[in-house]
């Protein structure tokens, strides 16, 4: 690694300037960066993987399940006119909430998957890579 300048040296003595350090490589840009790195590939388990999925998943399926209730109960109680229209328009517009976050959900997980393959197959080529030319 290369020696601080002086200049850093001398600023580092101030209560400021320890909050801030220096970056000392390009890597260091991308810490904060949402994709995953290869370099840095440590296995994660499945709920880590798929937990957002499967919180949307959820979430859809009882918002859709309220709608779907809420829907049945307009068309079966004697309700006065106001309450019966209110009931009419939401039912529906959860069923159409719950439904799209479900299957935004469901159609999440796959992509997830195709990108863990394509992780997988791009570390095994990166290691392909660096074991041939190491030699």
């Amino acid at each position: 690694m290369e020696a601080l300048p002086k200049a850093l040296e001398v600023e580092e003595k101030s209560p400021e300037s320890k909050d801030l350090l220096p970056s000392q490589t390009a890597s260091s840009l991308c810490i904060s960066s949402r994709s995953e790195s290869v370099w840095t590939a440590t296995p994660r388990s499945n709920w880590e993987i798929y937990r957002k999925p499967v919180i949307i998943m959820s979430v859809g399926g009882a918002i859709l399940l309220f709608g779907v209730v809420i829907t049945c109960l307009a068309y079966t109680l004697n309700l006065g006119d106001m309450s019966l229209k209110v009931l009419k328009m939401v039912g529906p517009a959860f069923l159409s909430l719950g439904l799209m976050m479900l299957v935004c959900g469901l159609v999440w997980v796959p992509i997830i998957k195709k990108k863990q393959k394509q992780k997988q197959k791009s570390v095994f080529f990166q290691n392909l890579k660096s074991f041939f030319l190491n030699r």
